[in-house]
């Protein structure tokens, strides 16, 4: 009677999470996470076929052997279905799953394949023993979703252990919390098998997903930060009419560049799905300081004069201050720290040359370098009221001159080679433009 109230409660937790989540996402329009519709699927399932199964191991003489089994197997089904989404769910949020490559795809996904035909081979070598309250099934099929457990998540937690620097706190703790969660509850089963905590197990994944992760508060409070910063873009751009698409331009430039880097083992432990969504979503404030400079400066058809070139300097600096003011109350420090060094540092460049503080190399972050490549090449291949837009060939060429003195050798190579899909960029955008 106790195993049926848990399940009962597992299961309507479940429910209410679901509800919610489909309300609410429908409600405002977000997007819907896939590994998350997934798990959504499963762990009803799971908690489901963990009651049917419960059921069937005390009935053994009503109930026939294969009709036993085959429920166990669907158990078994489900339950390692939800180890093998939760985990790919974690890697998309520390990586990026969505965007991961064909490899690392399969990397991850092929021992959950093993795992799902080694439960169905293995299953006619199921034992049912009984316990002091209750029966409970053992055997290779068991095994081998301990042993999924333990492969998927421990595959998570390395990669936490690893990549800590580079991940942002919150998902770290989060991270970390929702493998102990997990841990405790096999270790518990795993030492007392009438327990059954099973059940209770994909529902507390589900809701610690929900709760650090697909909470559409949360999500709602993440949207209407990001149409601030677009509103703040759009203020930037208006005040200089002589720039049109560049914030559209420059970012998609960026995220060509970020996408690129991904597939650079040299960048591998840097580039994490948070770091490449907050450098895209920096992109469009590189030149918030902007908002300061005089307007017969920033608009002057003409070539500036000293004085006036060293007032537009300015821009760099005030940004940078701007962004710490104004977000100084804003939940993701990440993204406020990387948003101030692309606006203050992407006038610097690779020989030391630049402005404002002449840093050297890769003492200029790894974003603001990103950013000095696409807000250079736009500059220079769009019209401006002072000079015509120069060709592509000398476009690219500036970049290409610029290695090593201007711009990170690195970077502005995996640029250049590039230029196909630069290209296709620029008329896309182009062609919404118009």
């Amino acid at each position: 009677m106790q195993s049926i109230k848990l399940q009962l409660g597992c299961f309507l937790v479940i429910l209410f999470i679901e509800i919610t989540y489909l309300r609410e996402s429908r409600r405002e329009h977000f997007s819907y996470n896939r590994q998350f519709e997934l798990l959504m699927l499963t762990a009803p399932f799971a908690v489901f076929f963990d009651r049917l199964t419960a059921w069937t191991v005390n009935h053994l003489d009503i109930v026939p052997g294969y009709l036993n089994r085959l429920a166990h197997l669907f158990f078994f089904i489900w339950m390692d279905l939800t180890i093998i989404i939760t985990s790919e769910y974690m890697y998309d949020q520390l990586i990026g799953f969505h965007k991961a490559s064909k490899k690392d795809r399969l990397l991850l996904e092929l021992p959950g394949a093993v795992s799902l035909l080694l439960i169905i081979a293995g299953i006619g070598e199921l034992d049912y023993i009984q316990g002091v309250t209750t029966w409970y099934s053992m055997g290779f099929s068991v095994y081998v979703c301990y042993g999924t457990v333990v492969l998927y998540y421990g595959t998570i937690l390395f990669l936490v252990f690893t990549r800590h620097r580079f991940l942002p706190k919150e998902k770290v703790i989060s991270t970390l919390s929702f493998i102990l969660i997990a841990g405790v509850i096999l270790a518990v089963q795993i030492r007392f098998p009438e327990v059954l905590l099973t059940s209770i197990f994909p529902m507390v994944l589900l809701l610690v997903i929900y709760l650090d992760f697909e909470n559409p508060f949360i999500r709602k409070l993440t949207l209407h930060n990001e149409e601030m910063l677009d509103g703040f873009a759009t203020m930037i751009e208006s005040r200089d009419n002589n720039t049109g698409g560049h914030i559209k331009r420059t970012r998609a430039y960026v995220n060509l560049i970020l996408e690129k880097m991904k597939k650079d083992k040299h960048y591998q432990d840097i580039l994490n799905r948070d770091y490449m969504i907050n450098v895209s979503n920096a992109a469009p404030l590189h030149d918030i300081g902007k908002i300061a400079t005089p307007d017969n400066i920033l608009q002057k058809p003409g070539k500036l004069t000293d004085e006036e070139y060293r007032i537009m300097k300015e821009h760099a600096a005030t940004g940078g201050d701007i962004i710490l003011h104004t977000f100084y109350n804003l939940d993701d420090k990440e993204f406020r720290q990387i948003a101030y060094e692309v606006a203050r540092f992407h006038h610097e460049k690779y020989n030391g040359n630049g402005y404002p503080d002449g840093l050297v190399g890769e003492q200029i972050p790894l974003h603001a370098r990103i950013m000095a490549i696409a807000d250079v090449f736009d500059a220079v291949s769009q019209k401006r009221c002072y000079r015509e837009a120069m060709s592509l060939d000398e476009s690219f060429s500036i970049i290409k001159n610029g290695i090593g003195t201007d711009f990170d050798p690195r970077l502005a190579e995996l640029f250049l080679n590039a230029r196909e899909e630069v290209e296709e960029l620029m008329k896309q955008i182009k062609y919404k433009k118009n």
